[in-house]
């Protein structure tokens, strides 16, 4: 299994100290949290694209390509890329070019987004949204795989005899994986692919997101791709983490309370925490989580943490990173070695 933490890019004030960091700022943050995560120990970075504020991140790979310059071991990937609103072709440019920049250290998660505002932003209507998915994502998968392309569709021009450069890294596309926290559609498509499935874990009870990891898992073996086991999961999760679990709640408890997501869902953060992918205590308490994790989506291949969103001053992050590196990665990595 890989571990990874998961960034959203977002600037937001902090709602305990008033703070509020520049774009500059937290654009390098970012970079600064990434190379700490690699010497920590982790697996993965991943960032989500955005186009609206509050978030800074819309140019993901530009960004991890940065970040692959400054690395030498850790996966670069996203989370997620918008297969909606991006022409496939600059995907497959993007991408492939961050490939042979990071020697391979690169996949990428797709998805639809959760901003329908940001469709017109590039010439598209969000009622076509799993059109859109469905066509570009068909399109960019053949843009990796052909060359001399012929190809006409419903939402872009055609293409005519077109090759994508660079080609991907010694013949090999990206792996790829389709995030969702709720569409059967989205998981029936990295099903027939044979892709990797993410969901958040994040902001609803887990036996929601274990509904489409299943459905995933029937369809991928449906598929022909192996058994429902063989299926390539990945699931998500805020933490926050202190060696005492009241200073963790203490002092997460007014950046939960600000969350606008949080805000809404009606439950506490202890109520959270106990029903959600959200963990908030000591790195024994992450670990029995993690642990619990397979019981309600079965074996995983990868787990995204998410540390550093709703303002979390960037001291503090880099605290929380070191702890996970040292007292909650090498536990789980044990643990989950010994029940292979």
């Amino acid at each position: 299994m890989e571990f990874g933490t998961l960034s959203i890019g977002d600037v937001t004030r902090d709602p305990v100290s008033g703070d509020l960091v520049s774009e500059h700022e937290r654009i390098h943050a970012l970079t600064r949290i990434a190379v700490h995560a690699e010497e920590a120990g982790f697996d993965v970075f991943a960032i989500g694209e955005h186009h609206n504020p509050p978030y800074i991140s819309s140019s993901d790979s530009t960004l991890l390509a940065y970040i692959a310059a400054r690395t030498t071991r850790i996966t670069l990937s996203t989370g997620t890329t918008l297969i909606t609103t991006n022409d496939p072709v600059k995907i497959a440019e993007d991408f492939a070019t961050l490939q042979h920049l990071s020697d391979g250290r690169v996949d990428l998660m797709l998805g639809r987004g959760n901003t329908p505002m940001v469709y017109p932003w590039f010439g598209y209507d969000a009622e076509d949204s799993l059109g859109l998915t469905f066509e570009h994502y068909a399109l960019l998968r053949r843009l990796w795989r052909e060359e001399n392309l012929d190809w006409s569709g419903r939402y872009r021009t055609p293409l005519r005899q077109f090759t994508s450069v660079p080609r991907p890294l010694d013949g090999v596309a990206p792996f790829v994986w389709h995030g969702s926290i709720s569409s059967p559609e989205i998981a029936e498509q990295a099903a027939r692919y044979g892709d990797g499935f993410f969901v958040n874990n994040n902001f609803a009870p887990m036996q929601h997101y274990a509904r489409s990891v299943d459905l995933y898992r029937q369809r991928f073996a449906a598929h022909g791709h192996g058994g429902p086991g063989d299926a390539i999961v990945g699931a998500g999760g805020g933490v926050w983490v202190r060696p005492n679990s009241q200073d963790a709640l203490d002092e997460y408890r007014p950046y939960f309370d600000a969350h606008p997501i949080h805000a809404r869902s009606g439950r506490s953060l202890e109520e959270e925490v106990a029903q959600t992918g959200l963990t908030v205590g000591s790195p024994a308490q992450v670990v029995e989580k993690v642990l619990s994790f397979p019981g309600h989506f079965g074996p995983l291949r990868r787990v995204l943490f998410g540390f550093d969103y709703g303002g979390i001053p960037e001291s503090k992050i880099h605290e929380v990173i070191d702890l996970v590196g040292s007292e909650v990665l090498p536990v789980l990595r044990r643990e989950l070695d010994g029940a292979a």
